[in-house]
C-alpha cells in the first residue's frame, strides 16, 4: 500500500513539474519597446524623447587652436603680458575645447516651447608673471592672479563655461542668449578672431527677457531688458579716488572704478528685415550709469545717475556676383555713455589698452601707448561725464569652391572724452598739471600733449579649408593699431609682474599682430 501511495505521489509530482516546464515554454506577449523616432517637425537631427511628445537635438564641436604672439586666446595682445613685448609675452597660447548644446522643442496650443543650453569645456595654456624678485610664477597655480582664464592651466582641470541657457515660448526669450542689439554675426562678420571693436558682442550670451513680434515677410521687432553687469559695464571712473595704474589689474590711467549695485537693466529695441537678398537691422539700447560714492562712506555723497545710449545699423548682402555664397557684412555704431555696445566685452582688452614698444627718444627706456574707454568719469562733488564712441566693422567673404573660402575684414572705433572730462584728467592747461594724469609726471617727464581720446583700427584676413563636411581648418591673421593722443615722455611706475622698470617712457602709438591657427569638427 505504501509502495502504491509513493508511486501515485511521485507521478503527480512529475506531472506538475512537466506541466510547469511546458507552461514556461509557452509564447507570451512581450512588453512594447519604445524605439527612438525621428522628429521631422524642426529640421534634421531631432528625435522624440521616448514616451514624450518633446523633440531633442544634441550638437556641438571639438576644436584645437593656437594663437601666436599673445597671452590671451580671445582679446589679442593689447594689454597685460601679451602687450609687454618682452620675455613675459607668450609666443603662443593653446586652447582645446569641447562644446555641447542641447535643443528641445514641444508643440503646444500656444506654439512651440523651446529650451536651449550650450556649455564649453576648455583647456587653455596660461602665462608666467614676475614676482618682483627675479622669480616667476605660472599664474593659475601660483600667487599671482591669472590674466587669462584663471585656473585653466591646472593639471587635469580646465574651465567650464555656460554660453546659453534660455527658454522660448509665445514670442518670449527668457535666459542667457546673444543680445538682441548685436548683428546676427555678432563679433564675426567674416573672421574667427574674437576681439574686433565696432559693434555689439555678447557672443557667450547675456541674461535677458525679450519679446519678439513677427510681422511676416521677414520683418520682426524685439523689445528686451538685459543684464548690464559683466558684459555691458565699461567702467565708471572716480577721478577723486586714488589713481589705479600699472598693469596687470589696472582699470585706467584716470581713476578707480566706482560702481554701485545694480538698479536698472539695459533696455534694447531691435528691428530686423530678413530677406533672400540679405538682412537689414536697426538696434537701440539705453544704459543706466549708477555710481557709488565719492569717498569711502555714505556721508561723502554720490553723483546722480546718467542714462547712456547706443544705436547700431547692420547690413548683410548675399548672392553677390563674385560667386555663390559670397557675402558682405557691415555694421556701424554710435554710443554715448554705453561704450560696451561698440568696444564689446572681448574687444581690444575691452577698452583697457596698455601696449609697450620701442623708442628712439633719447633718455626714454621704451614707449607705451594708452587707450581707456569707460562709460563715464566724475570728480568729487561733480556729475558724471559720459564718454562718446563710434565705430564700424565689416567683412567680405569669397568662396573659391565648396572647400575653400577667404575673407577680408576690418574694424575701427573712436573714443572721445568731453572737454570737462579732459580738464579733469589733463588739468585746465591740458598739460597734465592739476589733472589726474599729473600723478605720472615725475622727474624727467616732458608731456607735450595730454588727451585721453584715442582710436583703434584692425584689419585681417582669414582662409578656411573644409576637406570633408563639418571639419574645418582655419588660418586667421589680425593687425591692430592703437592711435593714442598722449605725446612726450612720462615717468611711468612700471610693473613688476611684467618686468617693466619704473623709469621714463615715450608716449607713442602702438601696433600689434596676432595669428590664429584652428581646426574644428562640428557634430
Amino acid at each position: 500500500m505504501k509502495m502504491v501511495k509513493s508511486l501515485i505521489l511521485g507521478s503527480a509530482a512529475a506531472l506538475v513539474a512537466v506541466g510547469g516546464a511546458q507552461a514556461a515554454d509557452l509564447p507570451v506577449k512581450a512588453k512594447a519597446v519604445e524605439y527612438v523616432k525621428v522628429c521631422s517637425l524642426y529640421g534634421p537631427g531631432f528625435y522624440y524623447i521616448p514616451g514624450t511628445d518633446t523633440c531633442i537635438k544634441l550638437g556641438g564641436y571639438v576644436k584645437s587652436e593656437i594663437v601666436i604672439n599673445t597671452n590671451s586666446d580671445h582679446t589679442g595682445n593689447t594689454s597685460g603680458a601679451g602687450a609687454a613685448n618682452n620675455r613675459f609675452t607668450n609666443g603662443y597660447t593653446w586652447r582645446s575645447r569641447e562644446d555641447l548644446n542641447i535643443d528641445t522643442r514641444t508643440a503646444t496650443e500656444y506654439g512651440v516651447v523651446r529650451t536651449f543650453f550650450d556649455a564649453t569645456f576648455s583647456w587653455t595654456t596660461d602665462t608666467y608673471a614676475g614676482q618682483g624678485n627675479g622669480a616667476t610664477v605660472y599664474s593659475p597655480i601660483g600667487t599671482v592672479a591669472a590674466p587669462n582664464n584663471a585656473g585653466s592651466g591646472n593639471v587635469a582641470a580646465g574651465t567650464v563655461g555656460v554660453y546659453y541657457a534660455f527658454i522660448q515660448f509665445a514670442g518670449f526669450t527668457m535666459g542667457k542668449a546673444v543680445s538682441q542689439f548685436s548683428a546676427p554675426w555678432a563679433n564675426y562678420p567674416g573672421n574667427t578672431f574674437d576681439g574686433l571693436v565696432g559693434g555689439g558682442g555678447t557672443i557667450t550670451g547675456v541674461n535677458q527677457f525679450t519679446y519678439t513680434a513677427q510681422f511676416g515677410n521677414g520683418v520682426s521687432l524685439s523689445l528686451s531688458a538685459q543684464d548690464q553687469t559683466q558684459y555691458y559695464q565699461a567702467g565708471i571712473f572716480n577721478l577723486g579716488a586714488p589713481i589705479n595704474i600699472g598693469p596687470p589689474g589696472a582699470l585706467g590711467i584716470v581713476g578707480a572704478s566706482d560702481y554701485a549695485g545694480t538698479i536698472a537693466p539695459d533696455l534694447v529695441a531691435m528691428l530686423r528685415v530678413d530677406q533672400a537678398w540679405g538682412l537689414f537691422q536697426a538696434s537701440f539700447a539705453a544704459h543706466d550709469n549708477h555710481a557709488a560714492y565719492y569717498g569711502a562712506t555714505e556721508l561723502t555723497g554720490h553723483p546722480d545717475d546718467k542714462w547712456g545710449w547706443a544705436g547700431q545699423l547692420a547690413l548683410s548682402i548675399k548672392n553677390i556676383p563674385t560667386g555663390p555664397g559670397d557675402t558682405i557684412n557691415v555694421n556701424g555704431v554710435y554710443t554715448n555713455g554705453a561704450t560696451r555696445y561698440n568696444i564689446q566685452d572681448l574687444a581690444g582688452s575691452a577698452g583697457a589698452n596698455t601696449i609697450y614698444g620701442g623708442t628712439n627718444v633719447p633718455g626714454a627706456y621704451q614707449s607705451i601707448g594708452f587707450g581707456f574707454a569707460p562709460d563715464s568719469v566724475f570728480v568729487t562733488g561733480g556729475s558724471q561725464q559720459l564718454i562718446t564712441t563710434y565705430g564700424v566693422r565689416g567683412a567680405y567673404v569669397h568662396n573659391w569652391n565648396p572647400y575653400w573660402n577667404t575673407s577680408i575684414y576690418g574694424a575701427w572705433a573712436q573714443v572721445n572724452y568731453t572737454s570737462t572730462a579732459k580738464s579733469y584728467i589733463c588739468g585746465p592747461g591740458g598739460t597734465g598739471v592739476g589733472g589726474t594724469f599729473g600723478i605720472l609726471l615725475g622727474a624727467g617727464s616732458n608731456l607735450t600733449s595730454c588727451n585721453p581720446d584715442y582710436s583703434i583700427a584692425q584689419i585681417g584676413t582669414q582662409t578656411q579649408w573644409t576637406p570633408v563636411k563639418n571639419l574645418t581648418f582655419t588660418g586667421d591673421l589680425t593687425y591692430t593699431h592703437l592711435d593714442q593722443k598722449f605725446a612726450g615722455t612720462v615717468a611711468f611706475p612700471g610693473s613688476a609682474a611684467l618686468g617693466k622698470p619704473a623709469t621714463i617712457y615715450e608716449l607713442k602709438n602702438q601696433n600689434t599682430l596676432t595669428m590664429m591657427l584652428k581646426v574644428q569638427r562640428n557634430w
